[in-house]
């Protein structure tokens, strides 16, 4: 997890403490900008234009090597941050870099910390490349934030955990699935939170059978690398609210025995970005002593084929006694998302959110940045709050019910998928998995738990080029927009 190391600094701008300077700048013809500053900006054509990005020499203004990045004249926060995140990412070979904007903006120092650390992110721990080479590749280290007088390194906390659990999520995300088995995640999982007030459970795979798990158990069954389901409470005393978090951990997806193209299988080690979320988003509740109760559930299997593979027409029971025919093995992410969400309703939670790399569909509806979000209650409402003011792209889609007899099957409760439909694919997921978030007491009749269900199949990972902070590859889409969901109880703020 190289992240920089990130610190406040009250000296004014450009300072000499640092290696290098990343400037923010919504136009050159801002009064705030220097006329030493603007003549070298007019001379290699920069305007200060949104997502522009260039080094630029000005002696005039400061000695060091200089990097400004355009905000445009109706920048906010979420600009703020986009940007200076770009130019951390784009910005190499220094150890130690100072970041200021010229902005009126209130807050923007908070918003430059979140871009720089987001930005500054890499993966490169499979690389071989030599150090001296590396080097030069390397983003900041150390980063200073200019800042007023009354704002301190205390302040840096939020900052620090988004951007650790963004991180989080991109290493796990990126870790190769032969070295990443159930059992490895699992034990990692542990690992991680070892050293926080969150108490972990482990079930292995005789565990899940005298469970009656029959949804993780059903899609791992064809590997020989056995299923997990793991269970991380936080728990912080005088909590007032519960906030459950599902996530789907299959962790090599090649369809099962509906087996998917070669082309289309490259890259699954990715299809447990949702246990990986709500992993990193447990811990960093914890991290921060939210005063919320946080229960993660890591729904872990290898979808693999073989002689033992669950076959299509099979019929599998999920924890709550549901029997479900399996028509496509290749839907498996809802079947063990389902046992996770009986399992965390039974809690009694507040609220319920699922996250998962769902359905190639969503791509198709909402394209590779929203995430796409489904639910009932007041938690989708809540979550878009959290998704505006944390900056993550989001959507809602209904819930059709006119769609619910399509989950009817012949000889089973429901099948998981309308196989030779291709109509609103996401949407009926999101209906298949409805069905397993629990009631508000013990009455048949009762509203369900609030819940919302999160499908991150585009927004999870970026397949073409970087973008802002974001480099090509995992994304962590929703981490933040998750711990915000949190700190809000799950209500709406």
């Amino acid at each position: 997890m190289p992240l920089p190391d990130i610190a406040i600094t009250h000296v004014p701008f450009p300072t000499e403490a640092a290696d290098a300077l990343i400037l923010a700048i919504p136009a050159t013809d801002d009064p705030a900008v220097s006329d030493e500053l603007r003549s070298a900006l007019d001379a290699i054509g920069f305007t200060g234009k949104k997502g522009s990005f260039a080094r630029a020499y000005a002696p005039g203004f400061t000695s060091l090597p200089l990097a400004v990045v355009g905000l445009g004249p109706d920048h906010d926060l979420n600009t703020i941050r986009e940007q200076v995140g770009a130019a951390a990412r784009q910005l190499t070979g220094f150890e130690t870099v100072a970041i200021d904007a010229v902005t009126t903006v209130d807050g923007a120092w908070r918003a430059i910390a979140e871009g720089a650390i987001l930005g500054a992110y890499q993966f490169d721990a499979l690389k071989s490349t030599p150090e001296d080479e590396l080097a030069r590749s390397r983003r900041a280290r150390h980063v200073l934030v200019h800042a007023p007088e009354s704002v301190t390194d205390d302040d840096l906390g939020t900052a620090r955990a988004h951007g650790a659990a963004v991180a989080l999520v991109k290493d796990l995300v990126s870790t190769p699935a032969d070295r990443q088995s159930p059992e490895q995640l699992a034990d990692g999982a542990v690992e991680l939170v070892s050293d926080l007030p969150i108490q972990a459970t482990v079930w292995d795979e005789q565990a899940l059978a005298d469970g009656g798990f029959g949804g993780i158990l059903g899609v791992g069954i064809g590997s020989d690398r056995p299923p997990r389901l793991v269970r991380l409470d936080y728990a912080p005393e005088g909590a007032e609210r519960h906030v459950a978090l599902v996530g789907k951990g299959i962790t090599f997806d090649t369809g099962g025995l509906s087996l998917k193209p070669a082309a289309s299988m490259v890259g699954m080690q990715e299809d447990m970005t949702g246990a990986a979320e709500v992993l990193a988003v447990v811990r960093a509740a914890a991290q921060l002593a939210l005063p919320v109760r946080v229960t993660a559930w890591m729904c872990i299997a290898d979808n693999m084929p073989s002689g033992r593979a669950t076959r299509p027409g099979d019929v599998l029971t999920m924890v709550d006694g549901t029997t479900v025919e399996v028509t496509n093995t290749d839907a498996e992410g809802r079947l063990v998302l389902a046992d996770g969400l009986v399992a965390a309703s039974r809690e009694n939670p507040d609220v319920v959110v699922d996250v998962a790399t769902l359905t190639g569909a969503m791509v198709v509806a909402l394209g590779t940045r929203h995430t796409g979000i489904m639910g009932h209650g007041d938690a989708p409402d809540a979550f878009l709050r959290s998704s505006d003011r944390t900056g993550e792209a989001a959507w809602a889609l209904p819930l059709m019910d006119y769609m619910s007899d399509q989950l009817d099957s012949r000889v089973a409760d429901m099948q998981n998928a309308n196989v030779g439909n291709r109509a609103a694919g996401s949407i009926y997921a999101g209906l298949f998995l409805q069905r397993f978030v629990g009631r508000i007491g013990n009455d048949p009749e009762a509203d369900r738990i609030p819940w919302v269900h999160l499908d991150i199949a585009g927004s999870g990972m970026s397949t073409t080029s970087p973008y802002g902070f974001t480099d090509k590859g995992p994304t962590g889409a929703s981490t933040r927009a998750l711990i915000d969901f949190v700190a809000a109880g799950g209500e709406v703020v």
